[in-house]
């Protein structure tokens, strides 16, 4: 069976680094309860934050592409480099996991779903969702589970 999209990768990060990942995004919430003049830019900041799913695929665009450079100049290793890359991709894409995850989520390199935790948190800090109220917040929060 197929992993759900949004947890294939932290179900195959290690639970330590997905611990770490969250106990950061929980000390910056944290950190702009305190100073709330900061929100707007960290909002910025996490607009610019390039996910996993984005940091893997340039990186695979990048070493493909150079795959077939090498390729081309006659280098048989470099179509093997286009192949093995592009099989990683795939299988990132199926299972959630491919060789240099580990690596980039040590980096603290988050998903799309973390990252966009902590922008919901700092809107709701800024009191973007005042309006909705405490019974709307709970009715949106059960339908997103």
């Amino acid at each position: 069976m197929l992993p759900s999209t949004v947890r294939r990768v932290p179900d195959h990060t290690d639970p330590a680094i997905n611990r770490r990942i969250r106990s950061r995004i929980v000390r910056r919430v944290m950190y702009f309860a305190l100073h709330p003049e900061g929100i707007d830019e960290r909002l910025r900041e996490l607009d610019r934050e390039w996910d996993i799913e984005r940091t893997l695929e340039a990186n695979a665009a990048l070493l493909g592409l150079a795959g077939v450079a090498l390729g081309s100049a006659g280098l048989r290793g470099g179509l093997r480099l286009s192949a093995l890359v592009t099989g990683f991709l795939l299988q990132h894409a199926v299972q959630g996991w491919c060789p240099p995850m580990p690596l980039l989520r040590r980096l603290g390199i988050r998903t799309a779903r973390e990252i966009e935790i902590e922008r919901v948190a700092l809107k709701a800090l800024r009191g973007d969702f005042d309006e909705i109220g405490a019974d709307g917040i709970r009715a949106v929060s059960a339908a997103a589970r």
